[in-house]
C-alpha cells in the first residue's frame, strides 16, 4: 500500500512501554511509520520476539512493508547508584568516582566501567547525564577519580558519562551486544544499529557476527564518538549506512559542532551510496505536549533538506504521551519539506565514471526521468541496489521498487524516495513481467493511463545484480 501523496523521507519510530502493544503498533503504521526501532538496551529476548512478531503480523495484514531496526546497547559507560536515588551537586564542590563504592552519596558514587580510571587524566572534562552536569578531573587514584564540579545539578542513578573530546577505550561490541546480534539474526531484523563504533573494524566485526548467525540485516553505524568523526569515510565504507546520533555526539564534540557535522555526514554518505538516519530529540517536547515547537519543525525540515533517508523518534514514541500524534506531525513536516525543488545535478553526472552496467542503467534512468518529467521510475530489482543508487540523488521523482522478496522490500523501506511493491517475476517471460509491472503500479494508484514512466530491468529476468535495460513506457498503451 502506498500513501496517497508519496513521502520521500522515511520515519523510524522507537517502540517502548507507550507503543509496543499490537493496537499502538497498528496506529503507528497507519500514521506513517516505515521502520520500527527495537532498543536492545531494554527488555528480554522474549519481549523483543513478541514485539517483532506483532510488527510482522500487523504489517502483513495492512499490506505494508515495515522494516525492523535492532539497536544494540553498546558500551554505555554509567555511574552506580545513590542511597536516595539521586543527589544535588553544587558548582565548586568536590566529587569522586570510586570503583569500589557500592552505594553513592553527595561526595562519591561507584562506576560500572572501572577502566575509566585509566582513560582520563587531570584537566579532562567529564560530562554526565547528557552534558547537564560537568566536572573537571583533579586527581587520580588506583580506583578513584577526584573531580571539581563545574556545572552542578541533579545526578541520579545509572546516568552515563562521556569524556569531552572522546578517547575512551571501551570496545564497540560488548558480550551482551554479541549475544544480541545473534538474537537479531534469529528474529530476522532488517537493520542492525551498532552503538559507539570508533573505526571500520568495529563495523566489520558486527557484520561478520550477523552473517555467521544467518542474518542479512543492513548495518547502521551510530556516529556518537569523537573518534568516529575522523574515521567517518572508513566507517561508511564498512557499513550500509550511518545514524547521526546527535545526543552522545554533542556531548563529546560540543553541541555547536553538531549541525555542520550532520550536513557533512549526510553528504558524504550519499556520495558513497550509503543510508542515513538523523536522530535524537527531533520532537522531544512531544513527550509531554500534543504539538511540536517551531524549532523542532525547523530541525526536521532541515534534516530532510540535507537529504537524510530517515528521521527517527526515540522517547517520543517509546515513552511519550502522544506517540501517534508525534508521527502524524513528523509526516506533515516531511511532506512539506519534500516539496522543495530538487537540486540540479548535471555536473555530478558529467564528472562521474561508472564501472558497473547496472549502476550506469540506474543513473541513466534517473537522468531521463528528470529530463522527460516522467510520473515515476519503476525498478524491477532483486537486491535493491538499483533503487538505492537512484535514491542517492535528490530527483523529486518517486521510485517504485518491484521485487518478490519480502526481506528486500523491508530493507528498501528505509531508502529515501523508494516505495517497495511486491511482484512475482520468477518463471515468466520478459514481456509478461513488464506488462505485470505496469499493471502493478496502475493498481497501486501511483500512475494513471497515459502517464510516462521509466522502467529498469535485468536480463535474464530474476538474476541479482543484472539490471541492464531501461525502457520508457506510456502507461496503458503497450497492450
Amino acid at each position: 500500500m502506498i500513501e496517497s501523496s508519496p513521502r520521500a523521507t522515511k520515519i523510524v519510530a522507537t517502540l517502548g512501554p507507550a507503543s509496543n502493544s499490537p493496537e499502538m503498533i497498528e496506529r503507528l503504521i497507519r500514521a506513517g511509520v516505515n521502520v520500527m526501532r527495537v532498543n536492545f538496551s531494554h527488555g528480554s529476548v522474549e519481549e523483543h520476539s513478541a514485539t517483532i512478531g506483532h510488527v510482522r503480523e500487523i504489517a502483513a495484514r495492512l499490506d505494508r512493508d515495515i522494516g525492523v531496526l535492532a539497536d544494540l546497547q553498546g558500551p554505555k559507560i554509567r555511574i552506580g547508584t545513590f542511597a536516595e536515588g539521586k543527589v544535588e551537586l553544587v558548582s565548586g564542590e568536590r566529587f569522586t568516582f570510586d570503583v569500589e563504592c557500592q552505594v553513592g552519596n553527595r561526595e562519591r558514587v561507584g562506576l560500572d566501567y572501572p577502566e575509566l580510571v585509566n582513560d582520563v587524566a587531570p584537566g579532562d572534562t567529564l560530562l554526565l547525564n547528557d552534558g547537564r552536569v560537568t566536572m573537571r578531573v583533579e586527581r587520580l587514584g588506583s580506583s578513584t577519580i577526584e573531580c571539581i564540579v563545574l556545572v552542578g545539578g541533579t545526578l541520579s542513578n545509572r546516568k552515563g558519562i562521556n569524556r569531552q573530546g572522546g578517547g575512551l577505550s571501551a570496545p564497540a561490541l560488548t558480550s551482551k551486544d554479541m549475544d544480541d546480534i545473534r538474537t537479531a539474526a534469529k528474529l530476522e531484523a532488517d537493520f542492525l544499529a551498532v552503538s559507539f563504533p570508533k573505526n571500520a573494524a568495529d563495523m566489520y566485526m558486527a557484520r561478520e557476527l550477523m552473517r555467521a548467525a544467518g542474518g542479512r540485516a543492513l548495518t547502521i553505524a551510530k556516529i556518537e564518538r569523537f573518534e568516529a568523526i575522523g574515521n567517518l569515510e572508513e566507517i561508511l565504507l564498512a557499513s550500509d549506512g550511518i545514524m547521526v546520533a546527535r545526543g552522545d555526539l554533542a556531548v563529546e564534540v560540543g553541541d555547536a559542532s553538531v549541525p555542520a557535522l550532520q550536513k557533512r555526514m549526510i553528504k558524504m554518505a550519499k556520495g558513497l551510496n550509503k543510508l542515513t538516519i538523523t536522530a535524537t530529540q527531533m520532537m522531544e517536547s512531544m513527550i509531554e505536549s500534543p504539538v511540536p515547537t517551531r524549532a523542532e519543525v525547523s530541525d526536521i525540515a532541515n534534516a530532510v533538506l540535507d537529504g537524510t533517508d530517515a528521521v527517527m523518534l526515540s522517547a517520543e514514541t517509546a515513552a511519550g504521551k502522544y506517540p501517534v500524534e508525534t508521527v502524524e506531525s513528523m509526516v506533515r513536516v516531511c511532506l512539506e519539506a519534500d516539496r522543495h525543488d530538487a537540486l540540479p545535478f548535471d555536473n555530478e553526472f558529467l564528472n562521474r565514471t561508472f564501472t558497473r552496467v547496472d549502476q550506469s542503467i540506474a543513473l541513466s534512468a534517473l537522468w531521463v526521468a528528470m529530463r522527460l518529467k516522467v510520473k515515476a521510475i519503476v525498478a524491477l530489482t532483486e537486491s535493491g541496489s538499483t533503487a538505492l543508487w537512484m535514491s542517492r540523488i535528490d530527483s523529486g521523482v518517486p521510485i517504485y521498487a518491484l521485487t518478490p522478496a519480502a526481506a528486500g522490500r523491508r530493507r528498501m523501506s528505509l531508502f529515501r524516495e523508494v516505495h517497495p511493491l511486491s511482484l512475482d517475476v520468477h518463471s515468466k517471460e520478459r514481456e509478461q513481467v513488464l506488462l505485470e509491472a505496469e499493471m502493478r503500479v496502475l493498481q497501486a494508484g501511483v500512475v494513471e493511463h497515459g502517464d510516462l514512466i521509466v522502467m529498469t530491468i535485468g536480463e535474464p529476468i530474476g538474476k541479482p545484480g543484472g539490471t541492464n535495460t531501461m525502457k520508457i513506457v506510456k502507461v496503458g498503451f503497450n497492450h
